[in-house]
């Protein structure tokens, strides 16, 4: 192939359909028949990124490895096809406007009067295309955030219309993702809100290529027969999505029913030899036939919504089906953790995971957590803020610092062990006080983070402000809680954990962004085994 394709995602009638699971698994289908592929998330939203808004907005944050806050679809897109992604796989309409109220304010526009179209997008164009030519792919598929009909979408769904009159048909492809309800009482299941959805996008002058519809209940031929006739589909282009127990099942589905052929077709390209997938299905086989349970608690402030922690859940999922086990996955609120209730909410579980987060709610009830894993010895696993929350309990119940805490919840505290250090100030100006993205670890050897991911030195993604206050850092080793990965430029802690104990880690960065369905995360991988010997 020499140029690159491009293949767009919408999706209509509703929201939360799945889009970008359907993104991920045509991704995955290409890459398996040895294609270079990428996904990229437009998002139609104002806000810049996603750093700043509450994850019950728009679920969990995730990080790139160039340190770009971005959509959690990002995650989907890098777990299925175990592929970093970068800060032009999410664009949002905040940063479309940014850019081109910059580029006026610099003169670029020579003085013309700056308008949605062309101005607005020709720059969603271009960010479209950077990412076939700046990284030589060989598809780029693209997920238009919201439901064709927004008001805000229209710019997206325009630059579509417009860049699919540029590429022409054998570089461009439109998938649009739609809902088929079920209707209890008439026993039946009804099309029309996809012939409605399909009929606005087509106002727009999109034309769909193929059509997938998101059902609870399998769809006969004559039903998906009739919608390719209604929307002007080739019969063989309409495809179901029907709900499944896992979504890494839906790659499997989705090739069940030929859809990488029938758009390599559509493009020109012969098909070849249907790939095999083999490490894929030895994954879902694994989870098929796990037959033991082990329960791990999520202490976080954001549980009510569990896509808060979408990254998380699933590497401790990928880990426990490769450690042969179900997983049951308790979310436990740390605002609701007292001394009274503490025992009855975490003494069944066999392991404790202490969520990420900013700011001050529920940070007590970590400790508490953390206190009671720590003197009943349950593994443990404290991540970014978690990790801090382990050094912080430490301090006041071990060191006998009462006061201890970040500067970021006390600013007074007596005993700052968390704190924004002045180097770290100079360095990280450009983003704000945040450290984001991938830096280098260096790991001591003979100590459980080493014996997790087997060599010196790993990189892993970050995101947060506060670090812990090497001032200190004597005084806990001496007491028993080592400090075992250290950041090669900066001398800052990045791992902390308690040898005497089975497992009881924290970390300042996520890992749970650097794992894939193929590979695991080293360090889940190792919790979930501590957790499985403990349940012994």
């Amino acid at each position: 192939m020499t140029d690159t394709k491009y293949i767009f995602v919408t999706g209509g009638v509703i929201s939360s359909l799945g889009k970008g699971i359907i993104a991920s698994s045509l991704g995955k289908l290409l890459q398996a028949r040895g294609y270079k592929v990428t996904i990229q998330k437009l998002d139609p939203y104002i806000n810049i990124d996603p750093g700043t808004l509450n994850p019950y907005e728009h679920g969990e944050c995730y990080v790139t490895v160039d340190g770009h806050e971005a959509d959690l679809d990002l995650g989907h897109y890098e777990r299925f096809l175990n592929e970093p992604t970068h800060r032009d796989n999410n664009i949002t309409t905040g940063r479309i406007y940014q850019n081109v109220i910059n580029k006026e304010r610099k003169g670029d526009y020579l003085g013309k009067t700056v308008q949605i179209v062309p101005h607005i997008t020709d720059e969603i164009r271009r960010n479209i295309k950077l990412l076939g030519a700046k990284y030589n792919y060989d598809f780029v598929i693209t997920e238009i955030g919201g439901t064709v009909g927004d008001i805000e979408s229209l710019p997206f769904i325009e630059s579509v219309r417009q860049l699919r009159w540029e590429l022409g048909a054998k570089n461009s492809y439109c998938i649009h993702l739609t809902y088929v309800p079920y209707i209890t009482a008439a026993g039946e299941v009804k099309t029309k809100p996809t012939q409605h959805s399909v009929k606005n996008l087509q106002s727009s002058g999109v034309q769909p290529d193929m059509l997938v519809l998101r059902t609870e209940y399998m769809l006969n031929k004559d039903i998906l027969r009739k919608v390719a006739l209604f929307c002007n589909v080739d019969a063989d282009a309409v495809v179901q999505s029907v709900d499944v127990s896992t979504i890494y099942e839906v790659p499997l589905k989705m090739q069940e029913q030929n859809m990488d052929e029938i758009i390599l077709r559509k493009l020109g390209i012969t098909p070849g030899a249907k790939p095999e997938l083999k490490s894929w299905k030895d994954f879902l086989d694994k989870k098929k036939n796990a037959k033991e349970t082990i329960s791990i608690g999520l202490v976080g402030k954001y549980v009510e919504l569990h896509d808060a922690y979408k990254s998380i859940n699933e590497s401790l999922l990928q880990a426990s089906i490769y450690n042969d086990r179900k997983l049951d996955l308790q979310f436990i609120h740390s605002d609701k953790l007292t001394d009274e209730n503490i025992s009855e909410k975490l003494s069944n579980l066999d392991g404790i995971v202490i969520a990420p987060g900013f700011g001050q709610r529920g940070i007590e009830g970590k400790f508490k957590a953390l206190k009671f894993a720590r003197e009943n010895d349950i593994p443990t696993f404290g991540i970014c803020l978690g990790m801090q929350c382990m050094v912080i309990e430490y301090a006041r119940n071990v060191l006998g610092m009462e006061d201890a805490n970040s500067t970021e919840m006390n600013p007074q505290s007596s005993y700052k062990v968390i704190d924004l250090m002045e180097e770290q100030k100079n360095i990280t100006n450009m983003g704000g006080s945040m450290r984001l993205g991938a830096y280098k670890c260096c790991l001591e050897k003979g100590t459980l983070v080493y014996a997790a991911y087997g060599k010196d030195v790993v990189e892993e993604r970050h995101r947060h402000r506060f670090e812990f206050n090497n001032e200190y850092k004597t005084q806990f080793e001496q007491a028993g809680m080592k400090c075992t990965g250290i950041n090669p430029e900066t001398g800052l802690v990045e791992v902390v954990e308690i040898p005497t104990l089975k497992w009881f880690l924290g970390v300042q960065f996520h890992p749970e962004y650097n794992s894939t369905v193929i590979a695991s995360n080293p360090l889940f991988m190792s919790f979930v085994k501590a957790v499985i010997d403990n349940k012994k």
